[in-house]
């Protein structure tokens, strides 16, 4: 396992750890309903953005992925580049709506390699897809794995991330349709409905990637190893807490619940309930199986109330707003574009509230080297810089 020391970013590095201090000990923390979001336009000019990620390379550089297939860089003082970095429209199937190039993630070698990995929907069949590819090089492209995924077109998930362990997690939407047709979610045996965990940095056998004997079912007789995490329906977006490494799930509802899930670094198994439940309520109870374990989600809204679907964001680590919104969780809606914190209190228990808005159709969040926020609209591909201001008590 890697020392975690190596794999947190400057905003928590000694020179903000009066700071960091300060907030995390609860000293400073200013209560939610004093919290406002605040963006502002930084660029326009994308076109779909679906995932943002920062460099691993020290450039100050931010990488957009579009749904199209390109990827394009964003840098504060130069500003969003006209030529895509990379471009492997001729291999993702974007037709649909919830097809196309869903994540990517900068190796942990970046700033020698160049390489990155991306998750996509294949041509022609919609196979959710996984590989590693060299920006600038197309040719370079090695797929590492791949799930069929050719019955529906929507719930294609496709988060990638880095843990603190070092392995590669990725995010797999339960098939598609409504209600979980195929019973995926609960299902072991497919990787549909799943967060994975692998390690790509080594191959095994015949396998471009290993998967860690620490993995939850490894030895769980028909279940496929690479799982991490499961009973998921859609989880879009997914984020890892760069402090403390844990794993903040935001998993798109049915129509009744939108959920958010947090669970410890390195605490893998765990089943977040659907298709037996959707958020706290049950959903199908014959998906339900006596004494199972069930994690309920920490943060929960209704969908036909407050939105249509979560876009899950993270955790707020930077410096310029760290009084305000350090250690606070922030996410959105798609439909309704409501600015949603939570936070974890010093107890276990989970504070929750409505911090403002959103631009409108917000498809993901990023988070540049500094710990900043930033956020990326669809239709009208436009980038906004996040920042927070408190509110009179």
């Amino acid at each position: 396992m890697l020392a975690m020391a190596a794999l947190l970013p400057a905003m928590v590095s000694p020179a903000s750890a009066d700071v960091t201090a300060d907030v995390t000990a609860g000293r400073k923390a200013v209560p939610l309903d004093q919290v406002r979001v605040v963006t502002t336009e930084v660029a326009t000019g994308l076109v779909r953005p679906v995932a943002m990620v920062a460099a691993n390379d020290h450039s100050g550089r931010m990488l957009i992925a579009e749904k199209r297939g390109t990827v394009r860089a964003y840098h504060p003082k130069d500003g969003l580049a006209a030529d895509p970095v990379l471009d492997i429209s001729d291999r993702v199937n974007s037709v649909a709506n919830e097809r196309g190039l869903l994540g990517i993630v900068p190796a942990r070698d970046f700033a020698r390699s160049s390489q990155v990995y991306v998750t996509y929907t294949r041509l022609a069949d919609g196979a959710l897809t996984l590989s590693r590819v060299k920006l600038g090089d197309p040719a370079s492209e090695q797929v590492l794995l791949t799930q069929d995924h050719s019955k529906f077109s929507n719930h294609n998930g496709g988060q990638l991330a880095f843990g603190h362990d070092g392995y590669l997690y990725w995010s797999l939407g339960d098939g598609g349709s409504g209600g979980d047709p195929d019973a995926n979610g609960l299902n072991l045996g497919t990787l549909l409905g799943k967060i994975v965990r692998i390690d790509v940095n080594r191959s095994c056998g015949e396998l471009p990637y290993c998967v860690p004997r620490s993995n939850p079912f490894v030895k769980t007789p028909g279940a496929r190893p690479e799982i991490w995490a499961y009973g998921l329906r859609n989880a879009w977006r997914f984020s890892m807490d760069a402090l403390d490494g844990s794993l903040w799930i935001a998993d798109v509802g049915q129509g009744a619940y939108e959920e958010v899930n947090h669970a410890k670094a390195f605490r893998g198994g765990l089943n977040f309930g659907w298709s037996c439940k959707e958020g706290p309520v049950v959903f199908n109870e014959s998906r339900c199986t006596p004494g199972a374990e069930y994690t309920d989600p920490v943060f929960s809204y209704q969908t036909r109330v407050d939105g249509c679907a979560v876009i899950g964001g993270h955790v707020y680590r930077g410096l310029r707003h760290a009084r305000l919104a350090f250690g606070t969780y922030v996410a959105t809606d798609y439909c309704s574009a409501n600015a949603w914190a939570v936070r974890k209190n010093r107890d276990g228990t989970y504070t929750n509230a409505r911090i403002g808005q959103f631009p409108a159709q917000v498809s993901s969040f990023g988070v540049d080297r500094s710990g900043e926020l930033y956020v990326v609209t669809d239709r009208a591909g436009q980038l906004f810089r996040v920042g927070f201001e408190q509110t009179p008590s």
